[in-house]
This record gives structure tokens, C-alpha cells and sequence, in this order.
């Protein structure tokens, strides 16, 4: 049954959460940065050369999606007031009810827009490329990474990001062996660069006849994809670049020709590849520009370390290094070591509902800063 003064509680605490979030945001400017942007587009000859447009027009879809999303709280916030003084003259339940879900629901924009307000690196909102890696245990560290993998195509489905993948490889029996995804979406990088470390899973396994529980680990790796006016030195005697058959499944071309494209970097030892296109030259491209943004990531890494604990170095895919457990086998939680974050629905986090143990990470991890 529900009360009217809980109700009415949490709706007052949530407006007040609202008042000095909104104080922090910065939707004037951003609105009139669009105007500007938009005023400068409409202009005789600004057309003219597109490909020069390109930095601006992504800085025009981001600020369109900031605005959307300011739009969306400031009405939730309204409709959620309506309803308080609805709810003020009449307490039958179908009113309560509906008060209640205005309340969730401003509750949920809330927590997304104070997240996107703590991510104010230069970075945050750029593309992001991820990769899957699974440790030692054969099929079933594959299989596990292929959960992993699941796991975050669905989180950003439901979060509106595109995802493409640039390379993958399945696992011999199940699983994969190697996975790397690009995602596009506002603070993309922001958000999965608290994903990067080791993961891992407790679990009774399908793999084993006898019923066995086993421990598997896989890998997480995050970076920004640079944008044009980022300026990486690569040089040609630094790079090994091996070409060889895609393997797994494909079409009757992808399999029969040395498309697929691996390039080591020497220096770092850094080794990425491509081999989702037909193109051998579209590979090639496509993972130099991985190359790219994981050497950047380095950079990015060494200046800002002491900053970012989640991008301190693995020594291996294994015990002591994990950054979260998900224990399905004698007891179902998942937990988050580096703040302790917990959530005890397993089934909905493997099924992409992480925003709750990424929003404590996250206020563990740049709150402080950002109140300061």
C-alpha cells in the first residue's frame, strides 16, 4: 500500500537534489553554443568544404543530446510536482501510483545527469573502443568473456549507444578468444572507462561433467578514439604488419583471402587487428586507427595515473587483480571491490543493468574531486 508521506518525502528530497544539481549545469551555455553553431551552419558557403565540418557537427549532436537530456529532467521534475499536488488533494491509489513511477523516474534522470556532470575530462565524450580478453581456463574463461561481451552490448543498448565490432575471434568450443568494440554515444568513454581491469566470475560450470564450481577471469581494456585534430607519431619502422586469413565465421570472401590485418607497434608491444572487412586496405586502416587511440591511452595513462587508479597496470588475468566479482555459485552477488558496491541481482547486471554499481564507482572515484 502506498503512503502519501513517504511519498511525499522522497519527492521533496528529490527536488532538492534537483535544485543544486541544475545549479551545476551548464545548459545555458550549451544552449547558446548550439545557436552559435547553428547560426555559423546557416551561413552562404559554410558548406563548402563538408569534411572540414566534421569536428562541428559532432560538437552540435552532443550538445543537441546534452540539451535533450536537460529538457527531460526539467520535465520530469514538473510532472513530478503536478503530481505531488494532485496527490495533496486526492490520495486514492491509481494517484499514488502514478506519483510514485513520476518519482522513479526523475529519481533515474537524476542519477544520469549527476554522472554525466562528474566526467569533465577532455575525453569523456569521446567514442570509446573496448576489448575482451579472457584469462587462463580454456572454453570456459571464453565463455566467460563472451558473457562480459554481452553484457556491455546490452548495457549500451539500453543506454542508445551504436556499437560496431572491428575484430573478433571465437573461441574453439564456445566463446571468444578476443573481442574489440567501438561505441558511439555521448560520454561513450566516460562512462566504460570505469569497466577497464580484470573481471571475474564464480560459478558452477557447463563445462564440467561433474558439477564442479570454477573460477574464470577475462580482461577489460577501455580507450578514447582520437579525434582528426590529435596528432599521433607512428612511425613506419616501428610497426610489424602481418596479414593472414579471417578466421571464424564469414562470407565466402572474407575466409579464402589474406584480408585480416595485424599490426605490432615495437616500441610498446602493443599489438591490435582487424579482419571484420573484406578490404584488406579497410583493415589496415581501421586498425591503425585502434593503434592510434591505444597509444594515446598510454600517454593519457602515464600523465594521469595517480588520477585514474583504474588504469593501473595488470600484471595478470588472475587472483588478487580483479576489480569485480560475480559470484553465481554458493551465493548470487556481484561486487565491486574498489568501492564495494554490491548488487545481488546477478541475472539483470550479465544482462546490461549497470548503471547502479557504475554510478557508486563512480561517485567513489570522482565525486570527491568534483566537489572540491
Amino acid at each position: 500500500m502506498l503512503q502519501y508521506s513517504e511519498l511525499k518525502h522522497n519527492a521533496l528530497e528529490l527536488f532538492t537534489k534537483y535544485e543544486t544539481l541544475w545549479g551545476r549545469l551548464d545548459h545555458e551555455q550549451s544552449s547558446e553554443r548550439l545557436q552559435e553553431i547553428e547560426h555559423d551552419l546557416s551561413k552562404p558557403g559554410a558548406w563548402d568544404k563538408p569534411d572540414e565540418l566534421t569536428p562541428v557537427l559532432k560538437e552540435k549532436s552532443e550538445l543537441t543530446e546534452k540539451i535533450d537530456s536537460f529538457t527531460k529532467l526539467q520535465a520530469a521534475r514538473n510532472d513530478t510536482k503536478e503530481w505531488l499536488t494532485l496527490a495533496e488533494e486526492d490520495q486514492e491509489e491509481e494517484i499514488l501510483q502514478a506519483f510514485s513511477e513520476n518519482i522513479d523516474k526523475l529519481q533515474k534522470l537524476i542519477n544520469q545527469t549527476e554522472l554525466a556532470a562528474l566526467l569533465s575530462g577532455p575525453e569523456d565524450k569521446s567514442t570509446a573502443i573496448f576489448e575482451i580478453h579472457p584469462g587462463a581456463g580454456g572454453v570456459e574463461a571464453q565463455d566467460w568473456a563472451e558473457m562480459l561481451l554481452r553484457m556491455y552490448l546490452r548495457w549500451c543498448e539500453k543506454r542508445n549507444w551504436k556499437t560496431s565490432y572491428l575484430d573478433l575471434q571465437p573461441g574453439d568450443e564456445a566463446g571468444i578468444k578476443s573481442v574489440t568494440v567501438q561505441v558511439e554515444g555521448l560520454y561513450a568513454y566516460g562512462f566504460l572507462k570505469s569497466e577497464s581491469g580484470i573481471h571475474r566470475l564464480i560459478r558452477i560450470s557447463p563445462f564440467d561433467a561433474s558439477g564442479r564450481r570454477h573460477t574464470s577471469f577475462a580482461s577489460v581494456d577501455v580507450y578514447p578514439e582520437i579525434s582528426q585534430d590529435i596528432e599521433i607519431d607512428v612511425k613506419d619502422e616501428d610497426l610489424r604488419i602481418d596479414v593472414f586469413r579471417a578466421s571464424g565465421p564469414g562470407g565466402q570472401h572474407v575466409n579464402k583471402t589474406n584480408s585480416a590485418v595485424r599490426i605490432t607497434h615495437l616500441p610498446t608491444k602493443t599489438v591490435v587487428q582487424c579482419q571484420n572487412e573484406k578490404s584488406q586496405i579497410k583493415n589496415k586502416e581501421t586498425a591503425m586507427k585502434v593503434l592510434k587511440s591505444r597509444l594515446y591511452e598510454l600517454e593519457l595513462r602515464k600523465i594521469e595515473e595517480s588520477k585514474r587508479a583504474e588504469y593501473s597496470s595488470k600484471d595478470s588475468i588472475g587472483w588478487g587483480s580483479q576489480i569485480r566479482t560475480y559470484t553465481m555459485q554458493p551465493y548470487r552477488l556481484v561486487k565491486d571491490h574498489r568501492c564495494g558496491a554490491e548488487d545481488g541481482n546477478v541475472e539483470a547486471v550479465l544482462d546490461g543493468d549497470l548503471d547502479n554499481i557504475v554510478r557508486s564507482y563512480m561517485l567513489h572515484a570522482y565525486g570527491g574531486e568534483n566537489e572540491r
